[in-house]
């Protein structure tokens, strides 16, 4: 599910914002910068846990471009579940902080990477929080409803929001996880594509870690052991 996940990241999600010019954030495994254009932006943010996602957004506040390289990087992915969640909850802290440092000034924001990567960056950098925080909340509205028989308001049949939202978010994130290591040529793996429910369960859990670090322990960096597998 790791190297599903890393497919859809970077042969579905990340090419199509750089086909259409979006701001992007960077993933972490390879990037290459012209050094002046890296001191213009005042390096990176030695605070922030995924210091890369944040380069990406403030390259895009002064005008640069970031695109994608015709290559791949090959990283060693965790072998366990805790190192999985650790990594996960980082990298979702670090997302929640580069959304807080850039909102600070949403006029800003929106004045310097125009409204079309204003609304990029709330998808791709405050979607993520938010599907990972709201999708138990869901699942447990939907179950209440109909256990319970609970309305929502005025004349809408129980469920059917929360419902409706569970089975269109996880049909999309479900095709786009068949999708993305097809695209890569493991269409072996496609099928584990289908799995993508239990996947963002654990997600889930990552984002309220994540969340709970935030406010805990908003710098503290729970680094990836590598070279665990020969």
């Amino acid at each position: 599910m790791f190297a599903v996940d890393y497919a859809l990241w970077f042969d579905v999600l990340l090419p199509g914002l750089d086909r259409i010019r979006m701001p992007m954030p960077l993933g972490g495994t390879s990037n290459h910068f012209r050094t002046a254009v890296l001191r213009d932006i005042g390096g990176w943010d030695a605070f922030n846990v995924t210091e890369d996602a944040d380069i990406g957004i403030r390259l895009a506040q002064l005008g640069y471009r970031v695109s994608m390289l015709d290559s791949t990087t090959f990283e060693e992915a965790p072998v366990a579940l805790g190192a999985w969640l650790r990594q996960r909850s980082r990298w979702l802290k670090g997302y929640m902080q580069t959304w807080l440092v850039h909102m600070r000034d949403p006029v800003a924001l929106m004045r310097r990477t125009g409204v079309s990567g204003f609304i990029a960056f709330q998808l791709f950098i405050g979607g993520g929080i938010v599907f990972a925080l709201a999708n138990p909340l869901l699942w447990l509205a939907m179950a209440a409803c109909l256990l319970f028989g609970l309305p929502l308001w005025n004349d809408t049949p129980a469920a059917l929001l929360p419902g409706a939202g569970l089975l269109l978010n996880n049909l999309l994130l479900t095709w786009l996880a068949v999708l993305g290591p097809r695209r890569r040529g493991w269409g072996d793996l496609s099928p584990y594509g289908l799995t993508v429910i239990a996947y963002w369960a654990m997600i889930s859990v990552a984002g309220y870690r994540g969340l709970w670090q935030l406010v805990t322990r908003p710098f503290f960096w729970e680094k990836t052991v590598h070279g665990v597998e020969p």
